[in-house]
């Protein structure tokens, strides 16, 4: 755990007149797994906030966006990120893009491995979210990092780092910091990212859990946010949720 410590910003800080804006906006989130412990993290959320007035609903139908409507869908398939932003798109252009004010697209953890070519994946992330913004100039796009794993050091682990060997277990997270790395660079201070893998990488005392490799530092999940490794626990998921839902109550300044 490194001693970089992060200042999250507390929901009972969000004014009542935030959470009344947010509540006359309508959302598109295109997701899979670790998506609907988002959500369920966001119900857990409501039932303890009422006076977050969002609709949660399974959909990708535009007849479903209204204001105060969460909507929310699988889209694609895991392990095939292209796929994912394919599906989203196509969403999208059927009629998502003509009522939602926010549309975002959130890839799993399984979609950035070890040998993912993520120069490549971002390039075309890039270039479909460009077309679609062009496309959809008065919807906005949110711009989400990729979900991280936990990072397991074993004695093995620490003898292949001193000889120099493949270190499998550090891997895909090094892949998924890489590709997040490339959609901060791109895009942080420009249009809007949510930063899921700073989340998911921070304590609750704001710290972050990280690991070191050939000098450099990379960030994993807290291992107190799941329970398999990858999918968001209770805690977890109330903890990404409520940080998602600050920043969504901020956008409108």
């Amino acid at each position: 755990m490194s001693q970089e410590k992060v200042n999250l910003a507390s929901i009972n800080d969000v004014p009542a007149s935030a959470w009344e804006k947010l509540s006359q906006k309508s959302f598109y989130f295109g997701h899979q797994s670790v998506g609907f412990n988002i959500i369920d993290g966001i119900k857990d959320v409501i039932k303890e906030h009422p006076e977050i007035k969002l609709n949660i609903v399974e959909s990708s139908n535009p007849d479903d966006l209204k204001p105060g409507v969460f909507e929310h869908s699988r889209v694609g398939k895991n392990t095939d990120p292209k796929t994912k932003i394919d599906e989203f798109i196509k969403f999208i252009k059927n009629g998502i893009g003509s009522k939602a004010n926010y549309v975002f697209l959130k890839f799993c953890y399984v979609d950035i491995r070890g040998d993912s070519d993520v120069n490549d994946i971002f390039a075309y992330y890039k270039e479909s979210m460009a077309k679609l913004r062009q496309e959809f100039p008065n919807t906005t796009i949110i711009h989400f990092t990729i979900p991280l794993t936990i990072t397991k050091t074993t004695w093995k682990t620490v003898v292949k780092k001193i000889i120099g060997r493949k270190t499998w277990e550090y891997d895909d997270n090094i892949k998924r910091n890489q590709y997040n790395q490339l959609l901060l660079n791109t895009y942080s201070g420009k249009e809007p990212v949510f930063d899921l893998a700073k989340v998911e990488s921070t304590f609750p005392d704001g710290h972050r859990c990280t690991f070191t490799k050939d000098g450099k530092t990379y960030y994993s999940l807290v291992p107190q946010y799941t329970t398999d490794g990858g999918h968001l626990n209770e805690l977890g998921r109330k903890f990404v949720a409520e940080q998602l839902l600050i920043f969504l109550a901020k956008l409108d300044g």
